[in-house]
């Protein structure tokens, strides 16, 4: 099978949705003639036209005019690239966007997904190092994703483009030049659906985007010292995917969580404090000597 990158996985994912239905379109800054700030829209401008792939130079102006569709048009499915600078565009994303289905009742659809980089480890200053999934899970309407690879990735793109809810769609930009098997056949994956990298029996891993790769490669090493780790990556942090983490937990009674983000109130300590919570019901205390 063949490898592409992380990189590349992306503008397959946008371009197969570009082509599968025409009301699918794409904003954001430098998309159009610059290819996206990653190179991850290189050639769509090229290909679909100004009109689908349009650039816009204010962080806010691509969730404004994604809302303001969502209400005016024919359900257009629409794709945005914010980068770091989403803060500036949060209160379009927050307030808006994932509030409308329920300020109609749940009658209003809002397919529109924002992609977005995250993850430290880079020293390109305050504002692109940072990773702040934790604030868009704290906002009831929005989806959060956090693909680990190009094979997820590109699986995961296309699903939260088809998905009639806001997704925040967040790319790591260390793994942009990582590559993996990804089957030329177009795949789907289920948004809210976990994934055990690597089946283990001695403890339970779990950890998202680029931290999946450590993990990995830790639970290599560990396994030359006869430490049998389990890693699960869920994919998508908001739906998530609890029972299948808990099964693991339940099997290994060990949890490690690994994330690159702010200790405090981060997907880290929030899973923890929700094992704890459920540990009575699915935790076997070791037995004493």
């Amino acid at each position: 099978m063949r490898k592409i990158t992380y990189r590349d996985a992306v503008i397959e994912a946008l371009r197969e949705e570009l082509r599968r239905d025409e009301k699918v379109y794409l904003l954001g800054e430098d998309i159009g003639e610059f290819g996206g700030s990653y190179k991850t829209t290189v050639g769509l401008m090229q290909e679909f036209g100004k009109e689908r792939c349009g650039t816009r130079r204010s962080p806010r102006r691509p969730s404004s005019a994604r809302r303001s569709a969502r209400r005016c048009s024919d359900a257009p499915r629409g794709g945005a690239h914010v980068r770091g600078l989403r803060r500036i565009a949060m209160d379009q994303i927050a307030n808006q966007t994932a509030k409308v289905k329920y300020m109609f009742g749940g009658k209003a659809r809002v397919p529109v997904t924002i992609r977005t980089q995250g993850g430290t480890g880079r020293s390109s200053a305050a504002q692109h190092a940072q990773s702040l999934e934790a604030w868009f899970l704290h906002v009831p309407g929005l989806k959060v994703v956090m693909p680990a690879n190009a094979y997820d990735l590109k699986g995961l793109l296309k699903a939260s483009i088809r998905d009639d809810n806001p997704v925040i769609f967040i790319e790591h930009k260390l793994l942009y030049a990582t590559s993996c098997e990804v089957p030329r056949k177009s795949n789907v994956l289920p948004l809210g659906k976990a994934e055990v990298k690597r089946p283990g029996k001695d403890v339970t891993i779990v950890a998202n985007s680029r931290m999946v790769q450590f993990s990995l490669a830790a639970a290599d090493r560990l396994a030359a010292e006869g430490i049998d780790c389990e890693v699960v990556d869920p994919r998508t942090l908001a739906p998530l995917d609890e029972e299948t983490i808990l099964n693991s937990v339940a099997k290994t009674n060990k949890l490690v969580v690994v994330n690159e983000a702010a200790p405090v109130c981060g997907f880290a300590s929030r899973w923890r404090r929700s094992w704890r919570r459920r540990a009575s019901t699915c935790w076997t205390p070791p037995s004493s000597a």
